[in-house]
């Protein structure tokens, strides 16, 4: 099934180009938090970051890295949130691999909140060894 995000890559909808390369595509979000706000999309329509492919995943930090300085070349932000969500729970709404750039200035009311646990460090470790990539 096409997302939308698919359908503006072939060029079914319309979009605000900002970048294309051979494994990704970036476009200015219809939603702008503030002015200067892109999308980095996978050309492959991955669902999540855990369903692609390191090279493509690889290929939208670079794209974003890029972005992201001539963003703050053109628009003088305060800041600058690079944000990628995985399924409703991570806050993704697209079901297609993306993440957004977003200027950011004190006080733009954009906020992201989560509850801060800090479970010490023999729990921190047995975290680490779950995950098990050392």
């Amino acid at each position: 099934m096409a997302t939308i995000f698919s359908r503006i890559i072939d060029g079914e909808l319309p979009c605000a180009k900002v970048y294309e390369d051979d494994l990704v595509f970036a476009f200015m979000d219809a939603g702008q938090v503030n002015p200067g706000h892109v999308l980095v999309v996978t050309k492959k329509p991955y669902e999540t970051l855990m369903d692609a492919d390191e090279e493509s995943a690889a290929a939208m930090m670079r794209a974003a890295c890029r972005i992201a300085k001539a963003v703050q070349a053109a628009f003088n932000p305060d800041g600058m949130t690079i944000l990628q969500s995985n399924k409703a729970a991570g806050w993704q709404t697209v079901p297609h691999l993306h993440l957004h750039v977003v200027p950011r200035y004190h006080g733009d009311g954009a906020d992201l909140i989560w509850p801060r646990k800090e479970p010490g460090m023999e729990k921190l470790l047995e975290y680490a060894a779950k995950i098990g990539m050392t």
